[in-house]
């Protein structure tokens, strides 16, 4: 049996383990992947850290930002070959279920996760089905390319189809880490005139080079709607919370002119309050976002090929293999934008 290096999660509360794991062999449709690079994301620190369970039970494999080349190919696979340069879904979807044909993949009642449901990318060798696998251009670097798998494709999806920005759109945006500055640069390439919120002054001054026009430090300010109000003549078209704080989702609504939609993009498990006759009688919108349906993932990797977004700057950090604990520390600490683990 071959065997490859993988960061092997036992558990919460304890470092990932690297060890010698068999590599994997594919069968039927299916490519074998030698990954290049693999993203850090706080969906995973939900794992590691705060006890959300995996569908797999540990001993299995975390990651599921996914950069590689194609190392084999299935007898059958014809739009691969070997050496291709590639990236994976954050999410796979079934193409049956009713939310699928319906064309809200990203919600399919069967949907499956690398790092959750199954072994994902913190590993040498990643295997996947050949229909679940996406080209990469050449303009695109292969490492910084991993973050579209999710940190690029989940802020597409919540800008055009949940929060739906159009051009000349207020949108503000609350939290600039990973997924929030990119969620700036998204919602700016669809014509959005940003405004970033972030007690990180160092994030704001990102916010501002990703295409925020203005940006609000909630320790300036007495009050963060009122500020997002004065500053926007009388509210936001749209508020896109990146954070899951239950205080900055209500000032997120709060911040919104009457008719504006509010929509949710940051994880808790924590209640928010929510005015009920607020919504009702200035008739707003609060819509939640999650992931991003497959057949998006081509306009989110030509959106990158021609630099309308930019992926470079947002990889802050890289790690090799046997450091991927000091990686996750950089995560804890709310250090620069994204990580990878290179191979």
């Amino acid at each position: 049996m071959t065997m490859m290096k993988a960061a092997v999660f036992y558990g919460p509360n304890q470092p990932l383990k690297i060890e010698e794991v068999p590599k994997p062999t594919i069968e039927r449709g299916e490519v074998l992947i030698k990954v290049a690079a693999c993203g850090c994301c706080h969906t995973d620190l939900h794992y590691m850290d705060h006890g959300v369970p995996t569908f797999k039970k540990p001993p299995m494999i975390l990651g599921h930002e996914i950069s590689g080349i194609i190392e084999e190919v299935a007898e059958d696979v014809t739009d691969f070959k070997v050496g291709d340069r590639v990236i994976l879904p954050a999410v796979t979807s079934c193409g049956v279920c009713a939310n699928c044909r319906s064309g809200r993949e990203n919600i399919c009642f069967n949907m499956l996760m690398p790092g959750n449901n199954f072994d994902g990318g913190f590993a040498e060798y990643y295997k996947a089905k050949a229909k679940e696998t996406f080209h990469l251009p050449e303009e695109i670097p292969l490492q910084e390319g991993c973050i579209i798998a999710d940190a690029i494709t989940t802020p597409y999806h919540a800008v055009k189809n949940r929060a739906k920005v159009t051009p000349g759109d207020t949108v503000v945006i609350f939290g600039c880490g990973g997924i929030g500055l990119n969620m700036v640069q998204m919602a700016a390439a669809a014509g959005g005139s940003v405004i970033a919120v972030d007690l990180a002054q160092e994030k704001l001054e990102l916010a501002k080079k990703f295409g925020a026009i203005a940006t609000v430090n909630p320790k300036d300010v007495e009050s963060v709607p009122k500020a997002i109000r004065k500053m926007t003549g009388g509210g936001a078209d749209i508020s896109i919370e990146c954070i899951g704080n239950p205080k900055t989702m209500e000032q997120a609504l709060d911040c919104l002119r009457t008719g504006g939609r509010f929509t949710m993009v940051g994880y808790t498990e924590k209640p928010m309050t929510l005015n009920a006759s607020r919504v009702m009688y200035r008739e707003m919108e609060v819509v939640g976002s999650l992931g991003c349906g497959m057949g998006d993932y081509p306009k989110c990797i030509e959106l990158a090929r021609i630099g309308k977004i930019q992926v470079v700057p947002m990889v802050t950090a890289k790690f090799p293999l046997d450091k991927i604990n000091e990686a996750f520390d950089t995560l804890r600490r709310g250090e620069g934008v994204r990580t990878i683990i290179t191979f």
